[in-house]
């Protein structure tokens, strides 16, 4: 189902599901989709529109069960279960995603980090170990692990892909200020913080 689904409506899902489950928190069990609307910034029309293309969930006058719509978009998701991540670079950042609980509390597992710093090699941040890079490859053919985080220089970003991908990555969140020349089927989400710091200051001036 998710090739037939335009990105973009993939792309809100994650967004879709997290005020679902914010709604959950405060008690609800029904939502309409212009309280939907309200909370998120995306029009009511559209949030219904998006949601039908995975079938009818909400009831006219009655708005969506919160519950029942949140375990569907998991699914759709696949984050019904857990997803083991492997972590490249364990500077300042990559200490900081190691020790997010955010992951694991939305379907994702730090289950491996690795750096080619020899005063970090066989440390332990949050209580795991630091691997060395050059095991790289093995550990997570090893693992069957599919996700990547990518928390390196920009220098390193392209090599450290492109072992990922030859060890069976199919999807990187990519930290370092770089675009990644890779296959056309593996999945890079990029996350750069001073770009959108940089697109706020253009109305600052």
């Amino acid at each position: 189902m998710s090739r037939e689904i335009p990105h973009i409506v993939v792309s809100r899902l994650p967004i879709y599901l997290r005020a679902l489950e914010h709604a959950l928190g405060e008690g609800l069990t029904c939502i309409s989709s212009q309280e939907l609307s309200e909370r998120l910034g995306v029009s009511a029309a559209q949030i219904r529109k998006d949601l039908s293309m995975f079938g009818e969930y909400g009831k006219q006058g009655r708005g969506y069960p919160v519950a029942s719509l949140a375990e569907a978009l998991r699914r759709h998701l696949h984050v019904d279960k857990v997803w083991d991540v492997v972590l490249v670079g364990v500077g300042d950042l990559g200490h900081a995603l190691v020790r997010y609980k955010g992951f694991a509390e939305r379907g994702f597992r730090i289950a491996m980090a690795f750096d080619k710093d020899p005063a970090k090699i066989g440390t332990r941040v949050g209580g795991m170990l630091v691997e060395d890079s050059r095991t790289l490859a093995r550990r997570v053919q090893e693992a069957g692990i599919q996700i990547g985080m990518i928390a390196t220089p920009a220098a390193t970003a392209q090599e450290v892909a492109n072992i990922l991908v030859f060890a069976g990555v199919r999807a990187i969140l990519n930290y370092a200020p770089i675009h990644l020349t890779l296959p056309e089927d593996v999945r890079v989400e990029y996350l750069d913080p001073v770009i959108p710091l940089q697109r706020m200051t253009y109305y600052l001036g």
